[in-house]
């Protein structure tokens, strides 16, 4: 049995700057630091770690990559979950990851 550690946390959607850019949510820096710090031996390619994600009732699987420019993971947000939670750039949502 693969046990998963829960973060709840809040933070700011926004939006890649390029033509169809995604949208994302940055882990804060102290939770990215603890998760590098304990899971980086499980990162694959491109720092990317498998996640299960929750916002509001929407729960889906995904994964976070790990941004070097900013020191923190990247959680992208699909399309789909973005319509059914009504999520736009620049709102604060509280959200949970289990890695």
């Amino acid at each position: 049995m693969n046990l998963k550690i829960k973060y709840e946390f809040t933070a700011k959607v926004w939006q890649y700057t390029a033509p169809v850019g995604w949208y994302f949510v940055s882990l804060p820096l102290e939770l990215a630091t603890e998760i590098r710090a304990h899971l980086k031996s499980e990162e694959e390619g491109w720092g990317r770690l498998k996640a299960t994600a929750k916002i509001g009732s929407t729960q889906w699987e995904t994964a976070i990559w790990f941004d070097t420019r900013h020191k923190t993971y990247l959680l992208p947000l699909k399309a789909e979950v973005r319509k059914k939670e009504k999520l736009e750039t620049d709102i604060s949502i509280t959200l949970c990851i289990w890695l």
